[in-house]
């Protein structure tokens, strides 16, 4: 048995947020493997869907608190199906990766996610987490407000190929290679290209061009 969970904020007005992007995944990953439906576990503090990723049970588990507090239900869902932190795999937005780029690592800090704080504060460190890159807005003053608004039609064009080769690969991740989890996500979505910078020489020319 291995649970799989997406992070977020509950609510329509959260729902294409690029903090969300775990929520997403976690749609589409009950969704391509025929899960049942989620169903509200108050008790829990999450929606879960149940179902298997070949022959392995899995639950997949949406918490239903705010971010900052996605660790009671991690918790919570770990203690009712008597598994280990070994065996959840964390699935959350990551500033510090270029948008589109995934990594997977088992352990380590938090580098200040509130989701991944309140994670290791309720059940340790020794989970896996499924980092999913989003950019950063290249000054912290502007991270809270960047997280918390949607992703641009832009950004689009990457988010659904990128959350569909999720799904498609993650039964790679149960099967405990996750190289080639990455390898497979990263084929069936390579990040986009960053823009060239342009050199001092080509900023006057197209200075030049643009009238500037």
């Amino acid at each position: 048995m291995y649970v799989l969970a997406g992070l977020g904020n509950p609510g329509a007005r959260y729902a294409r947020n690029r903090h969300n992007i775990g929520y997403l995944v976690a749609d589409e990953i009950a969704r391509r493997h025929g899960f049942e439906r989620f169903r509200s576990r108050s008790r829990l503090s999450g929606d879960i869907a149940e179902g298997r990723i070949g022959e392995t049970r899995v639950a997949v588990l949406k918490p239903t608190t705010f971010m900052n507090e996605s660790g009671r239900a991690l918790g919570a869902v770990l203690r009712y199906y008597k598994i280990e932190p070994e065996r959840l795999f964390v699935f959350h937005d990551e500033l510090d990766l270029a948008p589109g780029k995934v990594r997977v690592k088992r352990g380590g800090g938090s580098a200040g996610h509130n989701g991944l704080n309140s994670a290791t504060a309720h059940i340790g460190a020794d989970y896996w987490r499924v980092r999913m890159g989003i950019g950063h807005p290249g000054d912290k003053d502007l991270v809270h407000g960047y997280v918390l608004s949607d992703f641009s039609k832009a950004e689009a064009l990457w988010l659904e190929k990128l959350v569909d080769a999720v799904g498609d690969a993650s039964g790679l991740l149960l099967s405990g290679v996750e190289n080639d989890f990455m390898t497979r996500v990263a084929l069936l979505a390579p990040p986009p290209a960053r823009p060239a910078k342009l050199g001092n020489k080509q900023k006057s020319e197209e200075e030049q061009k643009n009238g500037i």
